[in-house]
């Protein structure tokens, strides 16, 4: 298993990509959620011990449970960049900044110089653009980025990252699983 980290800006449609993986089926752990669980404030929490602690209880759940890769949503995944080491591929939502603040305007009933305040106090999506292996450009319609989250999932179900992992595990998982059955055996006979 592999992580995949997300990020995007404000309003540029991280959430519509999110819904889209989970339709998917994609595992997808959500750090704001989180966040908001644990009542930290959302610029802190995803350096915060107990925040990773969650994430990381998550992340064993899907493993378990047989998953080829986890989606860590998180919002300033390249603002606090300790956790991109941790991540196979990391994936941008981007929108060019025109519709990003004509969404955030809409969307929160901004004033445009409200909108460009709120958007220069993250980092630019244009530098993010630079240090994703990813990007999802959801400037235009929902069909378009539809499209562009199907060929990314497919890309990451076909990787063969860490096939010798899960052929390891698998094999362990067997052997464990013929001995049971061998002591069984011998033990009921």
């Amino acid at each position: 298993m592999f992580l995949v980290g997300l990020s995007g800006g404000i309003a540029s449609g991280k959430s519509t990509v999110v819904a889209l993986l989970r339709e998917l089926g994609c595992a997808v752990i959500d750090a704001d959620v989180i966040a908001r669980e644990e009542k930290r404030q959302l610029l802190n929490s995803i350096t915060h011990p107990e925040i990773q602690k969650e994430m990381l209880k998550q992340i064993l759940k899907y493993f378990v449970l047989g998953y080829r890769y986890v989606i860590l949503d998180i919002p300033l995944l390249f603002e606090t960049n300790r956790l991109t080491k941790f991540m196979k591929y990391t994936v941008l939502v981007y929108c060019d900044p025109p519709t990003q603040r004509s969404r955030l305007m809409k969307r929160n009933g901004l004033s445009q110089a409200e909108a460009k305040a709120r958007i220069a106090s993250q980092l630019p999506l244009d530098k993010k653009r630079k240090l994703a292996t990813h990007i999802i450009d959801n400037s235009r319609d929902w069909e378009s980025t539809r499209r562009q989250v199907l060929r990314l999932h497919a890309r990451l179900e076909d990787s063969l990252d860490f096939l010798w992992v899960r052929l390891a595990a698998g094999t362990v998982v067997a052997g464990l699983g013929g001995l049971v059955y061998l002591l069984l055996r011998h033990f009921i006979s």
